[in-house]
């Protein structure tokens, strides 16, 4: 391993300051963007609510300002006041409804003409079972999915409640529409719901009193049934589009029974992996509720993330909402399931160019991370698929790729470190004749000016030793906000690791990634940086890369483990080059004349 060493190890001279400057600039900078990230997770994902906390009553009202107040005339003010007597219309029994295509199994329940099971047949639970997105725990304090939500809490009582006549009993396939009429005291309800080969479902609305249309909302208010951890409960929101533009609120920013009203391109509630979103057929008369609420989970939650007490209750946010129509008659189409971004983006709002799309939300280094994945499935599409259909090698070769992209920079980096050597007696000589200037002292910048003229007329860039950890820098913050969120990768294993988008249970990438970047740091050269911080930097990346990885997605410490794997081995085969053997040799000098050892000349013979 002689060929391999650290030039740095063997002694990296007096200098260096400008180097190290820029070098605890760019740790600097890296703390700064992590732990920003973290902070901007934070502000967008709600904290777990205090145990003590009892679960927010479900609030009706409205804002006063968001309020459109509907203005009955005289004639129905008059036919309101006079109920009318219609026939009833109600089941004597309650009955379900099986809606199937190859995408789900929907159970529809007559009471109440709503869902009470959702099954997407290709998403598996944490059971390996297909999911139901139901949440049975929400949807039974807070109303299954399509149930109405009016601003009465009697009529929304009884809309739910009521034993509805089904147009159709027992598996029903698609193409093909099922029906749900009630009547009773004046009260007159039809829900209607139609069905093809997708996951889209269209709904048909309309609530009236005594004949005039009562504004009744079509929602999805208990979450998904995916919950069952942490992360699936912080990772809720609450999903617009107005005018193409969109917007995720989370939990601590919703208020209950809140109303907005139009224009909606769409809007609905999703976590990290699944929607259910609203596309009302008339955007600009569309009005919308916010429904926010908790529930104590502390038997039913996993224990990750959580206090393994269940004697105490562990509050944690529901976040739903509900769509209808200034005019009290709903029609709008429904998207449930997975956020897939193939699908997402084949989906467009009544009237509009945009799609779902922006419900995949990447944070802060988004548009990257964006094209990062668009990346990474294309691998998975076109060369893994035929080869072994797993995430883990697409995740690997896209690795590969980006590091044969950034090699040229590489090879640049040492060229620019070989000079800075060159040049190193020269700088050392002239901080040496301001030495004995105290560095608030104005001489110091005729100092600085000198060593960058210097620095200019043998063509040394500073920083040229900070451009390929520049460029990794974005591509790894982009990783840490995407991989955990893309569905594709739910579930997708490789080798030992049974979730990418989890962490690794054994925690054996983790333990790579420390030795690796330790070897980075190790074998990178960084001419002018003092030994000591080349120690320091030695243990405090590899520190704070296991940081990152430990408890994070799997994917991440993958990407990251093969990439400094790679570097180690490219940098290793630069090393043997001429230019690598130069580097260590004017090291090797350096150390030599800083022990006071200077080379033995011989005499002729």
């Amino acid at each position: 391993m002689a060929e391999f060493r650290n030039p740095n190890q063997a002694g990296a001279g007096s200098g260096g300051t400008q180097d190290n400057k820029s070098l605890i600039l760019m740790m600097i900078v890296m703390l700064g963007v992590f732990f920003g990230l973290q902070y901007y997770r934070q502000k967008t994902n709600v904290p777990l609510a205090n145990p003590a906390t009892t679960t927010a009553p479900q609030n009706v009202g409205q804002s006063a300002a968001q309020r459109t107040v509907e203005t009955p005339s005289a004639a129905a003010v008059a036919s309101a006041a006079q109920p009318q007597t219609t026939p009833a219309i109600q089941a004597a029994a309650e009955t379900t409804t099986v809606v199937e295509n190859e995408l789900y199994k929907i159970v529809f329940s007559n009471r109440g003409g709503q869902v009470t099971s959702w099954t997407l047949k290709k998403q598996k639970d944490a059971d390996g079972k297909p999911l139901d997105l139901v949440h049975q725990q929400a949807a039974k304090a807070f109303g299954y999915p399509l149930s109405l939500f009016t601003y009465d809490p009697a009529t929304t009582g009884t809309v739910n409640s009521a034993m509805y006549v089904a147009s159709a009993t027992g598996a029903l396939s698609t193409p093909g529409s099922v029906s749900f009429h009630y009547a009773a005291n004046g009260l007159d309800v039809t829900k209607t719901f139609s069905f093809d080969e997708t996951y889209i479902i269209h709904a048909d609305v309309l609530v009236t009193r005594n004949g005039v249309p009562v504004r009744a909302l079509i929602s999805w208010p208990g979450g998904f049934g995916d919950q069952d951890n942490a992360i699936a409960y912080n990772s809720a929101q609450f999903d617009t589009m107005r005018d193409t533009k969109e917007d995720h609120l989370a939990p601590k920013k919703i208020t209950n029974g809140d109303t907005l009203n139009g224009p909606f391109e769409w809007v609905g509630v999703s976590d990290m992996y699944f929607a259910a979103v609203f596309l009302p057929d008339s955007p600009a008369t569309a009005t919308v509720a916010t429904l926010s609420n908790q529930i104590d989970v502390a038997k039913t939650i996993k224990k990750t993330g959580f206090s393994s007490n269940t004697d105490k209750p562990v509050m944690v946010p529901i976040v739903g909402t509900a769509l209808g129509d200034t005019s009290g008659h709903t029609t709008a189409r429904i998207y449930a399931g997975p956020k897939l971004v193939n699908v997402l983006r084949g989906i467009h709002p009544t009237g509009s160019k945009a799609s779902l799309e922006p419900l995949l939300d990447f944070g802060f280094f988004g548009p990257i991370g964006k094209y990062l994945f668009l990346a990474l499935q294309s691998i998975h599409s076109f060369i893994t698929l035929n080869w072994s259909g797993s995430w883990g090698w697409a995740i690997v070769i896209l690795t590969i790729a980006i590091n044969l992209l950034i090699l040229p920079l590489r090879v640049k980096t040492m060229q620019s470190g070989l000079k800075m050597q060159r040049i190193q007696p020269q700088m050392d000589a002239i901080k040496a004749k301001y030495a004995k200037y105290k560095v608030t002292d104005p001489k110091r910048n005729e100092m600085n000016a000198e060593i960058m003229q210097l620095q200019k007329d043998h063509g040394v860039n500073m920083f040229g030793g900070c451009i390929p950890t520049l460029i990794q820098m974005p591509l790894l913050f982009a990783f840490f906000g995407m991989l955990p969120k893309v569905v594709e990768l739910r579930h997708a294993s490789w080798f030992w690791l049974p979730d990418l988008t989890s962490a690794d249970p054994y925690h054996i990438l983790p333990i790579i990634m420390i030795v690796s970047q330790f070897l980075v740091q190790f074998y990178t050269p960084s001419p002018g940086v003092d030994p000591q911080q080349q120690k320091m930097m030695a243990f405090m990346m590899p520190a704070f890369s296991g940081y990152m990885t430990w408890n994070y997605a799997s994917g991440l410490a993958l990407y990251w483990s093969v990439g400094n794997l790679i570097g180690i081995a490219q940098q290793a085969v630069m090393n043997r080059t001429s230019l690598g053997r130069e580097m260590r040799e004017i090291a090797a000098k350096r150390a030599r004349r800083k022990a006071g050892n200077p080379p033995t000349i011989q005499g002729r013979k």
